[in-house]
Parts: structure tokens; C-alpha cells; sequence
């Protein structure tokens, strides 16, 4: 313990609050809460022995700081706001959680409208998430082919408007052309509503209905269409757990560690209906059991509801989470440790799940730490780079003889991958195709943000990774000169050779090509080129959709949409076989056929 950590802890106050633990560096890592700050900073300090990560973590300690709060339960929030912000290194971290997409049913309009979402507000009605293999698409069209509720965000003014697409296929009744009453759409959208909730029959047997209709006209593409909706709807009502009320809402949560790992495992559970399972591994953290699963816990249901049951046997503060979610949702949560019953047999499950996924993974999530966290350790040795390399940025220019170009930015944090900090960028003042002067306007407007307001959502990073050579690590250089920039590392990368120029050494570094240090270089090198070219396409896809479609007689506005709905880019409708077209609503085979030849001439 340093002379400043020793003066620190006698400062400490008896309030509830975030500390914050820094290194040498001023790298904040690690992140926790404390209902008492003096008391719990202090434990860390104790002559006791400690476990592992632990013990660790306290030898990297050079300083801290922390945050005093009213309450434990603001403590609980800040902390997970920093824990997101700062990603510490020895605290359990979510990493790759996958948001599942949400149907929503927009109860606050006159006319409510479905859609599908993967953002949860506190602004209408919203069933899920939907996992393992149940499409949300499907299941709103099978609402709107059903009920005849409406898809689209048309404003529905006091004039009438013309009835679109949707009508004409019979999947809306088309409230915004007044032809159907305030009265019987609200019916149509409580009938929606039980069907979303798990009231699956009467869906069921109006698609049976309507697949023996067209089958009967010989419409067999439509009525295989139906049947295919009508086998997804069975697969949803398979998964209900027919001992279990179906108004039970319920995550079940196990959790398995070895000391160096753990692996938390999720069942999800909705109106009686398992959704699907995940698993998450992890580093174990350097905090208690109790306090890592709780830090746990809130990151996930950051931006997700939390149902009305936690089904699990880890202890943690169950007072403190249910003061949480009062505070975040409005109202409490059971949690419940069950002994008996179909409840415990499905927490014996997911615990079953997390050990079994814990001892397969193991040597999985050893090697992850091989090719992220101590990859990037290597790095900073090898390149005598300043400081370790926790947020790395790489940058990519792409375009096409000096069109639309645009530049990527893709973030690296702990050598992972960090897709929410991915940032684009049209090229606006570079004329022509001229790569080095296209990375050196986006890199200075880039390092522009540095000490403004917007560096909240471009925080500072520790080394910035060029795709090229020499010449684009001198132009951006020159940027570096000109802003004053001097605490940030800058390298590039060479395709051809893989060698690596720094600002400090005439001669490139060439690394061994197993190494997992270049191997990481050359993962976020290949990732700010795919999401540069990616960005490129969809910008020259959309530029150049409405003229091409244009000029095919016979494709109108209504036409070009159905189009787009379908296949989603003007490449995938160039590719498309004849019978694929032609199954599109409003296209037909005469006007597939002439789609096709007109693409075969460009």
C-alpha cells in the first residue's frame, strides 16, 4: 500500500457510495458499491488472505477514487453505469450479450400498430424476447394476415388516405383510409393481444382456414405459406410447461464458478411458455459471490425488463435488487428459491446447464484470454507502447474510383470486440479517390472530440490502429502534431507483409505469424475493413435502388417497397431467381420475367 492509498483511507466517509481503484496507469480497474465506503474500502487492505483475483487486483491498486450517493440503491445504479463505461478488468463484465428482439403492440395510439423491436420503453405493450428460432416477422404477420392489424407507422390523420398495399393483400383493414371503426379495431387489437400472450388456437385455426382456401383455388405457394406459419405456431405452443401457470413470467438463473471462471446460465420463461437458454462465461471477478452476481444481474436488465419472478438459489441482496427494480420498473420482484415442484426442477436444470457449460468452456475461456486481455499485455511489450492498450481504435477508408467514401472507426476494449462504440464516417471534404487525406479528415475531426463534451461517447483511447503502411502512419501523424495529441499510441498495420510501423522505429516490427498479439491486430484490422465496406455498399446500394427500379416499366412506388420488404437491397433483387420475384406481393410472373431480363443487360 502507497503513501497516497494510506492517506486516502483514513479521508474515507461512513455514506453509501462507488470507489473506484486505479493503477499506475490511472486505468480504472475495478468498479464497486459499498453501503459504508470506510468499511468496505478497508477490507481490501487487510493483512487477512484473500482469494486469488482478489489479492491480485490489491497489488495493482495505486489509487482510488469514489462517488457518494444518498442511497445503496444509487450506488447500485452508478456502479453499473461505470462498470459499462470503464469495462474494469476485474470485475465480472456481460460481454456479447445478445439483445433479443421484442414484438410491440403501440397501445398509446388511437389505431395500435405491431412491430418488432430490440429497445424496451415504457410506451406501449411488449411480449418476449424471442429466442431459439422463433422469428418475431412471422409471428406480426401472422397478426396481421389474422386480424388484419396494421404494420406500418402511416399517421392516421381526420382526412382520409389512400389504402396501400397492405390492404389490398388483406393484412390490414386500413384505419387510415376510415374503413373501419375506432370500436372494432380496438376489438381486432385485444383478440391481438391474447394471441401474443400465448392464446395460440384461434390464430391456429383461422390459418387452417384460409391454407384450405387457397388450396382449394390451387394457390399452393400461398397455402404453403400458411402452413409453414401454422407448423411455427405448434412449435410455440410445444414449449409451454403445462404444470406451470400460464401468467408465470419468470427468469430462472444458475450460476457455476471454478475461482478463475464462471459461467452464469439464464431460463426464460413467459406466460408458461419457455422462450430459450443462454449462457454467458466469464472471468471470475474480483469482488464477494453475492456482490458479483447482484453487479451481474443489473448489467443484463440494463435496457431489458425484469420480469416479475427470479427464479434462482445464488445468494445475493434480494432487498436490495427488489429496491432496484421498484426504482427501475415501478414495482418489485419476487424472487424465489424454490425446494419443491416444477420450479425447482427447472433451477436444477439451469444449474445442471451452468456446471456442464462451465467444464466444457474452461479451456475455451482460457484461450480468450490468450487472444483479448493477455494479447494486448504482449502487445504493449512488444511495441514499447505507453500504456496498456485497453480501448484500441482501427480505421478504414472505402469507396470506389472516389465514390461515396466513407471511413470506419471499429473499437476494441480488452481486445474484443465493443460494437456499440462503432462509429462512421462520409468523407466531405476529399475529392477523388485519395486514401491518406480521406484518413486524415476523419481521424482529425475524431481527435477533435477530445476534451469536448462529446468525449462521454468518444472516450479517449490508449493506441489507434492504421490499415496501411508508412504512409498512412504519417499522414495521421501530422494530425497528431497539428491537435497536440502525445498520449495516444499510433500504429499501422500492412496487409501484404503484416508488419507493423510505429513512430519510434524506422524499421517495421514483424511479429511471428501465431503470435496472439498480431493475430488481434490483424481481427481488428479485418473488422474496421468489413464494417468500412459494409457501410460502403449500403450507401451505394440506397443511391442507386430507386433509379434502377426506376426504370423498369410496370414498378411503381407500392411495387418498389414490396421489393425492398422482401429482399432488403438492390443486390439480393438482382440475384433473385424468377419464382422468387415473382412470389413477391404485387409482382406476379410476367412482371418477374421483365425484372430479370432488364437486370441482365446493365
Amino acid at each position: 500500500m502507497n503513501e497516497v492509498v494510506r492517506e486516502k483511507l483514513k479521508l474515507l466517509p461512513d455514506s453509501p457510495g462507488v470507489y473506484i481503484m486505479l493503477d499506475a496507469d490511472g486505468t480504472v480497474i475495478y468498479v464497486g458499491k459499498a453501503r459504508v465506503l470506510k468499511n468496505r474500502v478497508r477490507q481490501y487492505f487487510h493483512a487477512s488472505e484473500k482469494p486469488y483475483k482478489v489479492q491480485a487486483m490489491v497489488e495493482c491498486i495505486a489509487d482510488f477514487s469514489y462517488i457518494v450517493v444518498p442511497t445503496e440503491v444509487d450506488a447500485l445504479a452508478l456502479e453499473n453505469t461505470l462498470i459499462k463505461k470503464y469495462k474494469p478488468k476485474y470485475n465480472i463484465l456481460l460481454k456479447d450479450d445478445k439483445t433479443y428482439p421484442y414484438i410491440k403492440v403501440h397501445t398509446r395510439e388511437e389505431f395500435p400498430r405491431i412491430s418488432v423491436t430490440r429497445k424496451v420503453k415504457r410506451d406501449g405493450k411488449y411480449f418476449g424476447p424471442f429466442m431459439g428460432g422463433i422469428s418475431c416477422k412471422e409471428i406480426v404477420d401472422v397478426a396481421a394476415k389474422v386480424y388484419h392489424i396494421r404494420t406500418c407507422n402511416t399517421r392516421i390523420t381526420e382526412k382520409a388516405a389512400r389504402p396501400c398495399l397492405n390492404h389490398h393483400l388483406g393484412r390490414c383493414f386500413a384505419p387510415c383510409a376510415h374503413l373501419i371503426t375506432r370500436e372494432e379495431y380496438a376489438a381486432r387489437v385485444e383478440k391481438v393481444l391474447a394471441f401474443l400472450g400465448g392464446d395460440y388456437e384461434e390464430a391456429e385455426r383461422l390459418l387452417e382456414e384460409k391454407m384450405a382456401a387457397f388450396a382449394e383455388n390451387e394457390e399452393f405457394e400461398l397455402a404453403l405459406d400458411y402452413r409453414e406459419k401454422i407448423k411455427m405456431l405448434q412449435k410455440l405452443g410445444e414449449r409451454r410447461i403445462t404444470s406451470m401457470p400460464k401468467d408465470v413470467d419468470a427468469d430462472i438463473w444458475a450460476y457455476a464458478s471454478n475461482g478463475l471462471y464462471a459461467v452464469v446460465s439464464l431460463l426464460v420463461t413467459r406466460r408458461g411458455v419457455m422462450q430459450g437458454s443462454l449462457n454467458f462465461s466469464l472471468d471470475e471477478g474480483a469482488g464477494e459471490r453475492a456482490e458479483s452476481f447482484t453487479s451481474f444481474l443489473t448489467q443484463y436488465y440494463e435496457g431489458k425488463p425484469i420480469p416479475h419472478e427470479l427464479i434462482l438459489e445464488e445468494p445475493f441482496d434480494d432487498d436490495l435488487f427488489v429496491a432496484y427494480c421498484k426504482q427501475k420498473e415501478g414495482r418489485g420482484v419476487e424472487i424465489t428459491r424454490p425446494k419443491l415442484g416444477v420450479k425447482r426442477e427447472l433451477l436444477d436444470m439451469g444449474t445442471r446447464n451452468a456446471a456442464e457449460y462451465l467444464e466444457k468452456s474452461i479451456s475455451a475461456i482460457a484461450h480468450k484470454d490468450d487472444m483479448t486481455t493477455h494479447a494486448c499485455a504482449r502487445l504493449k511489450e512488444l511495441l514499447a507502447l505507453a500504456r496498456y492498450p485497453k480501448r484500441m481504435e482501427c480505421y478504414d477508408i472505402s469507396n470506389i474510383s472516389g465514390v461515396d467514401k466513407v471511413g470506419s472507426m471499429v473499437v476494441f476494449t480488452d481486445g474484443e470486440a465493443d460494437k456499440y462504440q462503432y462509429r462512421r464516417f462520409r468523407i466531405k471534404t476529399v475529392e477523388g479517390a485519395n486514401d491518406f487525406a480521406s484518413l486524415a479528415e476523419v481521424l482529425k475531426r475524431r481527435l477533435s472530440k477530445l476534451g469536448t463534451d462529446d468525449e462521454e461517447r468518444f472516450p479517449r483511447p490508449q493506441l489507434i490502429v492504421l490499415d496501411g503502411g508508412r504512409g498512412q502512419l504519417t499522414a495521421v501523424a501530422a494530425i497528431f502534431r497539428e491537435l497536440g495529441v502525445e498520449d495516444i499510441d499510433l500504429i499501422a498495420l500492412a496487409k501484404q507483409e503484416e508488419e507493423i510501423y510505429t513512430l519510434h522505429a524506422d524499421v517495421p516490427v514483424r511479429l511471428d505469424r501465431r503470435d496472439y498479439a498480431l493475430k488481434m491486430l490483424q481481427r481488428i484490422r479485418d473488422e474496421a475493413h468489413r464494417f468500412a465496406i459494409t457501410y460502403f455498399r449500403n450507401l451505394h446500394s440506397k443511391r442507386n435502388l430507386a433509379s434502377v427500379l426506376d426504370e423498369i416499366e410496370g414498378v411503381g412506388k407500392q411495387k418498389k417497397a414490396a421489393l425492398m420488404e422482401k429482399f432488403g437491397t438492390i443486390d439480393k433483387i438482382m440475384r433473385a431467381r424468377e419464382d422468387e420475384l415473382a412470389a413477391t406481393p404485387g409482382i406476379g410472373r410476367e412482371l418477374a420475367g421483365r425484372i430479370l431480363r432488364h437486370f441482365e443487360q446493365l
